[in-house]
């Protein structure tokens, strides 16, 4: 009983001293919509100072993979270029992709494909995955990309390599 008593005696200011930390209970604060976890709509992903960076094509339908091909070969806008984004893909490069079921190839049949994947390589990935997506309801960051080049074959990759650098 002393002994339950001694116990109490220390902890009783402690629990005190928690309760009273200085944490004033608040109103709820507004911050806007709830996340929702990937962000909706095709992207097309281009070179950056800090690695590959993701932009929106709002109202852009994807009904094959050859659009995002077109987007991604078009380059970034205006905009884009003066926020500091580039290609590393020519206008005029040849690419074909197809896919099945979250699985996508692209031929690059003028392109030797380089077995340590940099920038070149998520480009094409991350943007071909996100149509992928938007083709068959695949999550993107499932979709995985086989890259044919007319040296060798490698992957398959999935965007999130090229996001994490």
């Amino acid at each position: 009983m002393i002994r339950s008593r001694a116990v109490l005696a220390a902890v009783a200011p402690l629990v005190a001293a928690l309760a009273g930390c200085g944490v004033q209970p608040t109103d709820v604060l507004g911050a806007g919509e709830p996340a929702t976890g990937l962000p909706q709509g095709m992207r097309v992903y281009f070179a950056s100072d800090s690695g590959l960076r993701g932009v929106a094509r709002p109202g852009v339908e994807i009904n094959d993979l050859r659009v995002a091909i077109k987007l991604l070969l078009g380059g970034p806008n205006e905009t884009e270029l003066h926020s500091g984004l580039s290609t590393l893909l020519r206008d005029d490069q040849e690419l074909h992709a197809t896919s099945d079921r979250g699985q996508v190839t692209v031929e690059l049949p003028d392109t030797p494909v380089e077995t340590s994947p940099g920038i070149f390589t998520g480009q094409v990935v991350c943007t071909l995955a996100r149509a992928e997506s938007l083709l068959h309801g695949t999550r993107p960051d499932e979709v995985q990309v086989t890259l044919v080049g007319p040296n060798r074959t490698v992957g398959p990759y999935r965007c999130p390599q090229f996001l994490t650098r």
